[in-house]
């Protein structure tokens, strides 16, 4: 029992090993409840399935909200642990709507039909836990020995920020991506895919016809997806640390809010060109976060629920004002 009491990356272990609880829990009720078999996510059932996430996120957030009232917790920064967990979530959560779009330009690439397409993003949920911790656990290892790279972390959001704002987006082709052309070149990959298999065993002509491991499509798709969730998290990551250095609420806003937008892709993804303008509130997002980190070092702290206020209205503005500019338009006009 003493164990579980031990501190762990600057928390209790029983605080880590019950956010991990509750993860599993829900991603095997995901799968092995609701998704027991592959079959096409209809719009209503996704935006459904969302809002238990979104809830579910909402009611963890308060929690911790009332664990740091009463003394439960405390930030490594002292910061007000619930304002940060829900300024990093919604953060994290609108950051992610951009990445939708590619998502979606992967599974088309690969031809992924839409039956499967849900099991493999849930799938995908596993190593992100994984790869966002790495991130994460670095961001907070550089933060805690060089104080400094905060600098760093508000140059590089100002400068994104800016970027977003002003520079057309880049060739979107994923047949050009460098993972994809390696694993092509490096890899047995079948012309087809099988069913919901990531592997399968069968016979290499250049071997003799000796049965072998060949990837499928489905895989590559997952491998890809996995990757660009790496280059947004660049984004999002610095962005929460600039709110708060405080690991345990870093890691779990990012996680919560990957989780649901796993089941808000299908819904997003058939509405996606009417969120164009959306891009321009999250550069104003960032430009702001990375400003925020100036203004605590050199003049003083910002009340963490003015961060929170901003982020939302630019959030919410963002997305307001795209639904009606685009109103009425198609999606291939959009597009």
């Amino acid at each position: 029992m003493e164990f579980l009491f031990a501190e762990w990356i600057g928390k209790p272990v029983w605080m880590w090993a019950g956010f991990f609880s509750i993860v599993f829990l829900l991603l095997a009720f995901d799968l092995g409840v609701l998704h027991k078999e592959d079959k096409e996510m209809g719009i209503s059932e996704s935006l459904w399935l969302s809002a238990f996430y979104i809830g579910f996120a909402m009611l963890y957030g308060a929690a911790i909200w009332w664990a740091y009232d009463n003394g439960t917790i405390t930030t490594e920064d002292g910061s007000h642990a619930g304002i940060t967990y829900f300024t990093g979530f919604f953060i994290e959560k609108a950051l992610s709507i951009d990445n939708v779009f590619v998502i979606s330009l992967i599974f088309g690439f690969f031809a992924i039909p839409r039956k499967y397409q849900y099991r493999a993003l849930v799938w995908g949920i596993i190593a992100v836990i994984v790869l966002r911790g790495v991130m994460i656990g670095v961001g907070a290892a550089l933060v805690q020995e060089y104080s400094w790279i905060l600098y760093v972390f508000g140059l590089f959001l100002i400068g994104t920020g800016i970027k977003m704002l002003v520079v057309p987006e880049g060739d979107t082709d994923v047949s050009k991506n460098p993972v994809v052309r390696f694993f092509k070149k490096h890899m047995r990959v079948t012309d087809e895919l099988h069913g919901e298999k990531f592997f399968v065993r069968k016979p290499d002509a250049t071997k003799g016809g000796k049965v072998v491991v060949w990837a499928t499509p489905l895989f590559l798709a997952l491998v890809v997806i996995n990757i660009a969730d790496l280059i947004f998290a660049v984004d999002s990551v610095p962005a929460i640390f600039a709110i708060t250095t405080d690991t345990f609420v870093v890691y779990t806003a990012n996680i919560m809010a990957i989780l649901g937008l796993r089941a808000l892709y299908f819904a997003l993804a058939a509405m996606v060109h009417r969120f164009h303008y959306l891009k321009y509130a999250l550069a104003l997002v960032l430009v702001f976060i990375g400003g925020k980190i100036f203004w605590n070092q050199l003049v003083g702290k910002l009340d963490p629920a003015i961060s929170l206020g901003v982020t939302m209205a630019l959030i919410a503005g963002g997305i307001f004002y795209s639904l009606w500019k685009t109103r009425g338009e198609p999606p291939a006009t959009a597009a």
